[in-house]
């Protein structure tokens, strides 16, 4: 069984119609355990509702989705301390922290990243930490 950290990208795709949902379903389907940091919902949520301010989902389907995706076992992991790796490499990578994060839990687990967000992947594929991200179609 392998184990995977999952971004906000690739758990979105679990419940709303987007470009990679089907594979990104299959890894859900798979004999695989997902590890998160402990912001992972927050930021999911907060994509829920940006999809119904928009008006593209319904309240009540997020509501159900969020419920849906409470379902999902993944093993959590505290932010706080991949603070440091985070910063690294959002600094080298000009990303955001918050999707360093994922990066750097991936590194301390000796795992991969999965993600589906095109510029992050893109701005790791001339770093060190290249060999920690994996693209949603590569799974």
């Amino acid at each position: 069984m392998s184990r995977y950290v999952l971004d906000a990208s690739i758990a979105i795709k679990w419940f709303a119609p987007e470009i990679y949902s089907d594979v990104a379903r299959r890894l859900l389907a798979s004999n695989h355990t997902f590890l998160v940091p402990d912001f992972f919902f927050a930021e999911v949520t907060n994509v829920l509702w940006k999809r119904v301010r928009r008006g593209e989902d319904t309240a009540e389907n997020a509501k159900q989705t969020l419920a849906d995706l409470n379902a999902v076992p993944v093993e959590i992991y505290l932010s706080q301390p991949l603070m440091p790796l985070a910063l690294d490499i959002a600094l080298q990578s000009d990303r955001a922290v918050y999707d360093s994060l994922y990066l750097a839990l991936a590194i301390s687990q000796k795992c991969e990243m999965v993600t589906a967000d095109e510029k992050f992947y893109n701005a790791l594929q001339n770093t060190v930490y290249v060999n920690h991200l994996l693209w949603v179609e590569n799974i």
